[in-house]
């Protein structure tokens, strides 16, 4: 854990889903979020080379540098994964104040990735979290591996500030911490005061989110040593009904 940092509340998995529909939000530790998915935690923590080659982020509109990303697009209809045509992520200036109205183009995740049975079986196990929230339907997911660096000497996880994603439900869940400090997450109630803050820390720990009741944020990460480059990396996956955003 780092230095510091508010621990985590976790939630057993056991317990995952009636505590995100009772509170709006759940952090669950990296077994938890395999036993969810039905995966092996050591098939999750073979992905974290694929991190290493996120290309750039040329849409930041604050100047920065800092991120990396890849996005793709798939439906979750029970227990079956259909990866979609690839197309632009869009949210609406509601949901995103510094990039939203504009449809931005991602390099697509790689198709070896999104083929793995335990990559469809992650979408489809976290849709039950979906499905406990508003019912059983189809689900419009879209993947984000991110990663924020420290390359300018700052990286902003959510340069948009606290914020919601425009969706039903989103998972968080922390990939890799390297060189950094900072990035701790905040989570609020949409309507009221009441929030939370803590750091993920272990690979593969994850925030769930009634993304309807809560707002969330990251704050900015900064080199733990200055001389060297630090990284944190997170996989973001929102899951909505209905159908993609779009302008």
């Amino acid at each position: 854990m780092t230095v510091g940092a508010p621990r985590p509340p976790l939630t057993p998995a056991a317990d995952a889903l009636a505590v995100l529909a009772r509170d709006g939000h759940a952090v669950i530790d990296a077994a938890s979020l395999a036993a969810l998915a039905g995966v092996p935690l050591a098939e999750l923590l073979a992905w974290r080379p694929r991190w290493d080659d996120l290309p750039a982020d040329h849409y930041l509109r604050d100047g920065g540098r800092y991120r990396q990303r890849r996005h793709s697009c798939f439906v979750v209809d029970g227990d079956t994964v259909t990866q979609v045509p690839h197309r632009p992520h869009w949210q609406s200036l509601e949901y995103n104040a510094l990039h939203g109205g504009i449809e931005r183009h991602f390099e697509p995740m790689p198709a070896a990735w999104v083929a793995e049975p335990a990559w469809r079986r992650l979408l489809a196990g976290l849709a039950a979290c979906a499905t406990r929230l508003r019912g059983a339907q189809p689900w419009f997911v879209e993947a984000h591996p991110f990663r924020i660096t420290t390359a300018g000497g700052i990286g902003r996880p959510t340069p948009e500030g606290a914020h919601r994603d425009g969706v039903d439900f989103v998972a968080v869940i922390l990939v890799a911490r390297h060189g950094i400090k900072g990035g701790e997450t905040r989570v609020f109630d949409a309507d009221g005061p009441k929030g939370l803050r803590f750091t993920l820390d272990e690979p593969f720990s994850a925030l769930l989110l009634d993304d309807q009741r809560v707002i969330h944020e990251s704050t900015p990460i900064q080199p733990s040593d200055p001389t060297c480059e630090g990284h944190r990396d997170t996989l973001v996956l929102t899951y909505r009904a209905g159908g993609f955003q779009g302008s």
